[in-house]
Protein backbone atom coordinates (compact mmCIF):
# COMPACT_ATOMS: atom_id res chain seq x y z
CA UNK A 1 0.00 0.00 0.00
CA UNK A 2 1.13 3.51 -0.67
CA UNK A 3 2.15 5.58 2.35
CA UNK A 4 0.37 8.85 1.41
CA UNK A 5 -2.48 11.32 2.10
CA UNK A 6 -3.83 13.72 -0.52
CA UNK A 7 -3.79 17.56 -1.05
CA UNK A 8 -7.21 19.18 -1.29
CA UNK A 9 -9.90 19.56 1.09
CA UNK A 10 -11.72 17.44 -0.50
CA UNK A 11 -9.63 14.83 0.86
CA UNK A 12 -12.53 12.36 0.98
CA UNK A 13 -12.88 13.22 4.64
CA UNK A 14 -16.03 12.84 6.66
CA UNK A 15 -17.12 15.21 9.43
CA UNK A 16 -17.61 12.50 12.03
CA UNK A 17 -18.27 12.67 15.76
CA UNK A 18 -16.46 10.27 18.05
CA UNK A 19 -16.04 9.27 21.90
CA UNK A 20 -13.13 8.10 24.05
CA UNK A 21 -11.51 5.08 22.44
CA UNK A 22 -11.57 1.87 24.50
CA UNK A 23 -7.87 1.51 23.71
CA UNK A 24 -6.72 4.85 25.15
CA UNK A 25 -4.83 3.06 27.91
CA UNK A 26 -2.88 1.13 25.28
CA UNK A 27 -1.46 4.20 23.54
CA UNK A 28 2.28 4.87 23.74
CA UNK A 29 3.45 7.02 26.60
CA UNK A 30 2.72 10.68 25.96
CA UNK A 31 -0.16 10.03 23.54
CA UNK A 32 -2.97 9.17 25.96
CA UNK A 33 -3.94 12.78 26.65
CA UNK A 34 -4.29 13.40 22.92
CA UNK A 35 -6.81 10.65 22.21
CA UNK A 36 -9.97 12.00 20.51
CA UNK A 37 -12.63 12.80 23.08
CA UNK A 38 -15.75 12.44 20.96
CA UNK A 39 -18.53 9.95 20.27
CA UNK A 40 -16.70 7.26 18.30
CA UNK A 41 -18.91 4.40 19.46
CA UNK A 42 -22.07 5.95 18.02
CA UNK A 43 -20.40 6.34 14.62
CA UNK A 44 -18.93 2.84 14.84
CA UNK A 45 -22.39 1.38 15.53
CA UNK A 46 -23.78 3.25 12.53
CA UNK A 47 -21.05 1.89 10.26
CA UNK A 48 -21.71 -1.62 11.54
CA UNK A 49 -25.18 -1.42 10.00
CA UNK A 50 -23.47 -1.77 6.62
CA UNK A 51 -24.28 -5.31 5.37
CA UNK A 52 -20.61 -5.99 4.57
CA UNK A 53 -19.69 -5.68 8.26
CA UNK A 54 -21.26 -9.08 8.97
CA UNK A 55 -18.86 -10.78 6.56
CA UNK A 56 -15.88 -8.68 7.65
CA UNK A 57 -16.22 -9.38 11.36
CA UNK A 58 -16.20 -13.14 10.80
CA UNK A 59 -12.55 -12.91 9.70
CA UNK A 60 -11.23 -10.64 12.46
CA UNK A 61 -8.41 -12.39 14.38
CA UNK A 62 -8.12 -12.60 18.14
CA UNK A 63 -5.84 -9.70 19.18
CA UNK A 64 -4.48 -11.85 22.00
CA UNK A 65 -3.05 -14.50 19.65
CA UNK A 66 -2.58 -12.81 16.25
CA UNK A 67 0.86 -11.63 15.20
CA UNK A 68 1.63 -7.94 14.80
CA UNK A 69 1.75 -8.44 11.00
CA UNK A 70 -1.70 -10.03 10.98
CA UNK A 71 -3.13 -7.26 13.13
CA UNK A 72 -1.70 -4.55 10.89
CA UNK A 73 -2.98 -6.27 7.75
CA UNK A 74 -6.47 -6.54 9.23
CA UNK A 75 -6.36 -2.85 10.11
CA UNK A 76 -5.38 -2.02 6.51
CA UNK A 77 -8.35 -4.03 5.23
CA UNK A 78 -10.73 -2.37 7.68
CA UNK A 79 -9.58 1.06 6.50
CA UNK A 80 -10.02 0.08 2.88
CA UNK A 81 -13.53 -1.20 3.67
CA UNK A 82 -14.37 2.14 5.36
CA UNK A 83 -14.38 0.96 8.98
CA UNK A 84 -11.76 3.43 10.31
CA UNK A 85 -12.74 3.20 13.98
CA UNK A 86 -12.18 -0.56 13.98
CA UNK A 87 -9.00 -0.08 11.94
CA UNK A 88 -7.64 2.18 14.68
CA UNK A 89 -8.24 -0.55 17.25
CA UNK A 90 -6.24 -3.09 15.26
CA UNK A 91 -3.42 -0.66 14.47
CA UNK A 92 -3.13 -0.02 18.20
CA UNK A 93 -3.18 -3.76 18.93
CA UNK A 94 -0.32 -4.17 16.42
CA UNK A 95 1.59 -1.30 18.00
CA UNK A 96 1.17 -2.86 21.44
CA UNK A 97 2.47 -6.18 20.10
CA UNK A 98 5.68 -4.50 18.96
CA UNK A 99 4.90 -3.63 15.36
CA UNK A 100 7.03 -1.21 13.33
CA UNK A 101 6.56 1.97 15.35
CA UNK A 102 7.16 4.63 12.70
CA UNK A 103 5.04 2.93 10.05
CA UNK A 104 2.20 2.22 12.45
CA UNK A 105 2.31 5.71 13.91
CA UNK A 106 1.92 7.09 10.40
CA UNK A 107 -0.97 4.78 9.61
CA UNK A 108 -2.71 5.60 12.88
CA UNK A 109 -2.20 9.32 12.28
CA UNK A 110 -3.54 9.13 8.72
CA UNK A 111 -6.62 7.25 9.95
CA UNK A 112 -7.16 9.91 12.61
CA UNK A 113 -6.78 12.55 9.91
CA UNK A 114 -9.43 10.83 7.77
CA UNK A 115 -11.74 11.14 10.77
CA UNK A 116 -10.75 14.82 11.13
CA UNK A 117 -9.12 14.20 14.52
CA UNK A 118 -6.33 16.62 13.63
CA UNK A 119 -5.05 17.01 17.19
CA UNK A 120 -4.56 13.27 17.63
CA UNK A 121 -3.13 12.93 14.10
CA UNK A 122 -0.56 15.67 14.76
CA UNK A 123 0.61 13.92 17.92
CA UNK A 124 1.17 10.60 16.14
CA UNK A 125 3.09 12.22 13.28
CA UNK A 126 5.23 14.24 15.69
CA UNK A 127 5.97 11.04 17.61
CA UNK A 128 7.01 9.34 14.34
CA UNK A 129 9.38 12.22 13.60
CA UNK A 130 10.85 12.00 17.09
CA UNK A 131 11.64 8.33 16.44
CA UNK A 132 12.94 8.92 12.91
CA UNK A 133 13.73 12.53 12.08
CA UNK A 134 14.42 11.76 8.42
CA UNK A 135 11.11 10.04 7.72
CA UNK A 136 9.63 11.94 4.71
CA UNK A 137 6.23 10.28 5.14
CA UNK A 138 5.77 11.69 8.65
CA UNK A 139 6.85 15.19 7.53
CA UNK A 140 4.39 15.05 4.63
CA UNK A 141 1.61 13.84 6.91
CA UNK A 142 2.36 16.54 9.46
CA UNK A 143 2.06 19.01 6.59
CA UNK A 144 -1.39 17.61 5.82
CA UNK A 145 -2.47 18.28 9.42
CA UNK A 146 -1.24 21.86 9.23
CA UNK A 147 -3.00 22.26 5.87
CA UNK A 148 -6.30 21.06 7.29
CA UNK A 149 -5.93 23.43 10.23
CA UNK A 150 -5.34 26.34 7.85
CA UNK A 151 -1.67 26.80 8.80
CA UNK A 152 -0.52 26.95 5.19
CA UNK A 153 2.91 28.44 5.88
CA UNK A 154 3.73 25.62 8.30
CA UNK A 155 2.27 23.13 5.84
CA UNK A 156 4.57 24.43 3.07
CA UNK A 157 7.56 24.07 5.39
CA UNK A 158 6.68 20.46 6.30
CA UNK A 159 6.00 19.43 2.70
CA UNK A 160 9.28 21.03 1.62
CA UNK A 161 11.08 19.03 4.32
CA UNK A 162 9.49 15.82 3.01
CA UNK A 163 10.58 16.65 -0.56
CA UNK A 164 14.13 17.36 0.60
CA UNK A 165 14.20 13.84 2.04
CA UNK A 166 12.47 12.22 -0.94
CA UNK A 167 12.32 14.14 -4.23
CA UNK A 168 10.66 11.27 -6.13
CA UNK A 169 7.25 11.37 -4.45
CA UNK A 170 4.57 12.86 -6.71
CA UNK A 171 2.23 13.20 -3.74
CA UNK A 172 4.66 15.39 -1.78
CA UNK A 173 4.99 17.78 -4.73
CA UNK A 174 1.23 17.74 -5.29
CA UNK A 175 0.56 18.50 -1.63
CA UNK A 176 3.09 21.32 -1.66
CA UNK A 177 1.45 22.74 -4.77
CA UNK A 178 -1.95 22.77 -3.06
CA UNK A 179 -0.58 24.59 -0.02
CA UNK A 180 1.18 27.11 -2.27
CA UNK A 181 -2.10 27.65 -4.09
CA UNK A 182 -3.79 28.54 -0.79
CA UNK A 183 -1.11 31.20 -0.32
CA UNK A 184 -1.94 32.49 -3.85
CA UNK A 185 1.54 31.59 -5.07
CA UNK A 186 0.08 30.31 -8.32
CA UNK A 187 3.28 30.22 -10.36
CA UNK A 188 5.10 28.22 -7.68
CA UNK A 189 2.07 25.94 -7.30
CA UNK A 190 1.99 25.16 -11.02
CA UNK A 191 5.69 24.38 -10.96
CA UNK A 192 5.16 21.81 -8.20
CA UNK A 193 2.12 20.31 -9.92
CA UNK A 194 4.19 19.99 -13.07
CA UNK A 195 6.85 18.02 -11.20
CA UNK A 196 4.15 15.85 -9.63
CA UNK A 197 2.65 15.05 -13.05
CA UNK A 198 6.06 14.23 -14.48
CA UNK A 199 6.62 11.77 -11.63
CA UNK A 200 3.10 10.33 -11.80
CA UNK A 201 0.69 11.40 -14.58
CA UNK A 202 -2.20 9.95 -12.55
CA UNK A 203 -1.40 11.75 -9.30
CA UNK A 204 -4.48 13.98 -9.57
CA UNK A 205 -6.74 10.94 -9.76
CA UNK A 206 -5.61 8.90 -6.76
CA UNK A 207 -8.35 8.78 -4.11
CA UNK A 208 -6.11 9.38 -1.09
CA UNK A 209 -7.37 6.41 0.92
CA UNK A 210 -5.31 3.61 2.43
CA UNK A 211 -1.57 3.47 2.98
CA UNK A 212 0.67 5.74 5.01
CA UNK A 213 0.75 9.01 3.12
CA UNK A 214 -1.75 11.82 3.29
CA UNK A 215 -2.71 13.27 -0.10
CA UNK A 216 -4.80 16.44 -0.21
CA UNK A 217 -6.87 16.62 -3.39
CA UNK A 218 -7.74 20.23 -4.13
CA UNK A 219 -8.01 23.54 -2.32
CA UNK A 220 -11.13 25.29 -1.09
CA UNK A 221 -11.22 27.65 -4.08
CA UNK A 222 -11.78 24.72 -6.39
CA UNK A 223 -12.81 26.74 -9.45
CA UNK A 224 -9.61 28.81 -9.40
CA UNK A 225 -7.61 25.65 -8.77
CA UNK A 226 -9.14 24.04 -11.86
CA UNK A 227 -8.29 27.10 -13.98
CA UNK A 228 -4.66 26.86 -12.84
CA UNK A 229 -4.65 23.14 -13.66
CA UNK A 230 -6.05 23.96 -17.12
CA UNK A 231 -3.22 26.44 -17.61
CA UNK A 232 -0.67 23.82 -16.61
CA UNK A 233 -2.10 21.23 -19.01
CA UNK A 234 -2.07 23.87 -21.76
CA UNK A 235 1.64 24.38 -21.10
CA UNK A 236 2.11 20.63 -21.39
CA UNK A 237 0.17 20.49 -24.66
CA UNK A 238 -2.58 18.29 -23.19
CA UNK A 239 -5.72 19.89 -24.60
CA UNK A 240 -8.03 17.11 -23.37
CA UNK A 241 -7.24 17.75 -19.72
CA UNK A 242 -7.05 21.50 -20.35
CA UNK A 243 -10.65 21.53 -21.61
CA UNK A 244 -11.74 19.24 -18.78
CA UNK A 245 -10.42 21.60 -16.11
CA UNK A 246 -11.70 24.69 -17.92
CA UNK A 247 -15.15 23.10 -17.90
CA UNK A 248 -15.06 22.48 -14.15
CA UNK A 249 -13.73 25.99 -13.48
CA UNK A 250 -16.47 27.55 -15.61
CA UNK A 251 -19.18 25.43 -14.01
CA UNK A 252 -17.88 26.63 -10.65
CA UNK A 253 -18.53 30.25 -11.66
CA UNK A 254 -14.97 31.21 -12.55
CA UNK A 255 -14.66 33.88 -15.28
CA UNK A 256 -12.71 31.65 -17.65
CA UNK A 257 -12.84 33.92 -20.71
CA UNK A 258 -11.98 37.02 -18.69
CA UNK A 259 -8.93 35.39 -17.13
CA UNK A 260 -7.83 33.91 -20.44
CA UNK A 261 -7.69 37.39 -21.97
CA UNK A 262 -4.65 38.32 -19.86
CA UNK A 263 -3.02 34.88 -19.75
CA UNK A 264 -0.23 34.36 -22.27
CA UNK A 265 -0.63 30.56 -22.20
CA UNK A 266 -4.42 30.34 -22.56
CA UNK A 267 -5.16 33.50 -24.56
CA UNK A 268 -4.82 31.69 -27.90
CA UNK A 269 -7.67 29.36 -26.87
CA UNK A 270 -10.01 32.21 -25.94
CA UNK A 271 -11.91 32.10 -29.26
CA UNK A 272 -11.64 28.36 -29.67
CA UNK A 273 -15.14 27.01 -30.40
CA UNK A 274 -14.63 24.23 -27.85
CA UNK A 275 -13.94 26.78 -25.12
CA UNK A 276 -16.84 29.02 -26.14
CA UNK A 277 -19.16 26.02 -26.08
CA UNK A 278 -18.07 24.81 -22.64
CA UNK A 279 -18.48 28.33 -21.21
CA UNK A 280 -21.98 28.66 -22.69
CA UNK A 281 -22.94 25.23 -21.36
CA UNK A 282 -21.59 26.12 -17.92
CA UNK A 283 -23.63 29.33 -17.87
CA UNK A 284 -26.74 27.41 -18.85
CA UNK A 285 -26.03 24.83 -16.15
CA UNK A 286 -25.54 27.47 -13.46
CA UNK A 287 -28.74 29.27 -14.44
CA UNK A 288 -30.72 26.05 -14.21
CA UNK A 289 -31.32 25.75 -17.95
CA UNK A 290 -30.50 22.72 -20.01
CA UNK A 291 -27.33 22.51 -22.06
CA UNK A 292 -27.45 24.65 -25.18
CA UNK A 293 -27.36 21.44 -27.14
CA UNK A 294 -30.71 20.44 -25.67
CA UNK A 295 -32.78 22.73 -27.83
CA UNK A 296 -36.11 21.42 -29.20
CA UNK A 297 -34.59 20.97 -32.67
CA UNK A 298 -31.85 18.75 -31.29
CA UNK A 299 -33.95 16.50 -29.07
CA UNK A 300 -34.64 13.18 -30.81
CA UNK A 301 -38.33 12.23 -31.06
CA UNK A 302 -39.71 9.80 -28.53
CA UNK A 303 -40.19 6.28 -29.84
CA UNK A 304 -43.79 5.32 -30.62
CA UNK A 305 -45.69 3.69 -27.78
CA UNK A 306 -45.96 -0.02 -28.36
CA UNK A 307 -49.32 -1.67 -27.61
CA UNK A 308 -49.36 -4.07 -24.69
Amino acid sequence: MSPHLRPACFFLLFGLLSAPSPLVAELPAGLQQNAPNTNTEAVRALRHQDPQWESVKLHLPDPATATEEQLETVADVLRARRFPEDALDYYLYALRRGGSNVMLLNKIGVTQLELRHTGAARTYFQRAIQLQKKDPVAWNNLGAVEYMDGRFSSSISDYSRAIKLDKRSAIYHSNLATALFEEKRYKDARAQFKIALQLDPEVAHHDGTGGLTAHMLSPEDHARYCFEMARLYAELGDETNMLHYLTIASEGGFDVLGEMRSDTTLERYRKDTRVLLLVQNAKALRSGRASIGDTPNNVPPLPPIQPN
